[in-house]
C-alpha cells in the first residue's frame, strides 16, 4: 500500500476559476489526487485559514458536486479548502480486507442482523490507519503555500478518521463532524482525548446508521465546547442552513 511521507511535494495538474473568483487547483501528492480551492482574497500578504474537507470513501469524482459546494461556502467567508482521495477510493488500489468487510456489512444490514464490533473494526480501522498519515502530509504541503496560513479546521468525512486526526494533529483548531459512520470501539475511546471546539451534525432518521451509537460517541468527546445539531431526515438531508452555520463555526471566520 502506498504511503505518503511527511514533506511530500504537491504537484499542480490543473487550474480553473469558479464563481466569485474561487481558484480550483487539481493536484497530486505522491500520485494521490486532490483538489485545493482558494478564495479570491487569498494572497501572500494576507494568507487565509484552511479547512480540510473530509469525504466518504466514494471517491473525489463521485463526491465532487458536494465538495465544490462546501468549498465555495468556505471561500465565501474567506477560507481555503482542500481534499484528498482516500485510500481504497477512486482509482486507488483497494485496502486489503475492506471490500470484503463492506460486503459483509451490507449483507448483515439487508438481513436485519446485528453488526458485530469485529466487522466494524475490519471495515473502518484499516482506512483510518492508512489515511491519517496522508492527511497530515497533505496539511504539511498546503501550509507551505504562502497564501495559506492557520488556523486549520476540519469538516466532515468519515467520523472515525476525523476523530483520529483531532487526536494526533495539533494544527487543527476546530472541527465539524457528520455523525453516522459505523464507529469502532477504538474511536469511542479516542474521542475522550479530543479537546478542540466541536460541532456534530446528526440526521435523526439516517437510514444506514445507528442513532444511539452516534449519541454515545458525542457523549464520549472530551471537548469542553461541543454541540450536537440533530435534524429530521435521511443521510443526505442535512439542511443547507446547517452547512452554512457549520462553515462559520470553523476557525478564522
Amino acid at each position: 500500500m502506498q504511503r505518503l511521507p511527511r514533506g511530500t511535494t504537491m504537484h499542480v495538474i490543473s487550474e480553473a476559476r469558479l464563481d466569485d473568483g474561487v481558484v480550483e487547483r487539481g493536484f497530486t501528492l505522491a500520485g494521490v489526487p486532490g483538489i485545493l480551492w482558494k478564495p479570491a482574497c487569498a494572497s501572500e500578504s494576507e494568507p487565509v485559514p484552511l479547512v480540510l474537507l473530509g469525504l466518504p470513501p466514494l471517491g473525489v469524482a463521485a463526491m465532487y458536486p458536494r465538495l465544490v459546494a462546501r468549498a465555495e461556502a468556505c471561500a465565501a467567508v474567506g477560507l481555503a479548502a482542500v481534499t484528498l482521495e482516500l485510500p481504497g477510493s477512486g482509482d486507488r488500489p483497494p485496502l486489503p480486507g475492506v471490500q470484503r468487510a463492506r460486503a459483509q456489512l451490507w449483507r448483515a444490514r439487508a438481513a436485519g442482523e446485528p453488526v458485530g464490533d469485529a466487522l466494524v473494526e475490519s471495515l473502518v480501522v484499516p482506512l483510518v490507519e492508512a489515511a491519517v498519515p496522508e492527511w497530515r502530509a497533505l496539511l504539511d504541503a498546503v501550509l507551505l503555500l504562502p497564501e495559506i496560513g492557520g488556523p486549520v479546521g476540519l469538516s466532515g468525512g468519515v467520523i472515525s478518521l476525523g476523530v483520529r486526526l483531532l487526536v494526533v494533529e495539533p494544527r487543527i483548531a476546530a472541527a465539524v463532524l457528520f455523525a453516522g459512520s459505523v464507529v469502532p470501539r477504538v474511536t469511542v475511546e479516542e474521542a475522550g482525548r479530543v479537546r478542540v471546539p466541536l460541532r456534530v451534525l446528526l440526521q435523526w432518521d439516517d437510514e444506514g446508521n445507528d442513532r444511539w451509537a452516534s449519541l454515545e460517541l458525542f457523549d464520549a468527546f472530551g471537548s469542553e465546547e461541543k454541540s450536537l445539531h440533530a435534524n429530521m431526515g435521511g443521510h443526505t438531508g442535512v439542511p443547507a442552513s446547517e452547512g452554512l452555520a457549520a462553515t462559520r463555526f470553523l476557525p478564522g471566520t
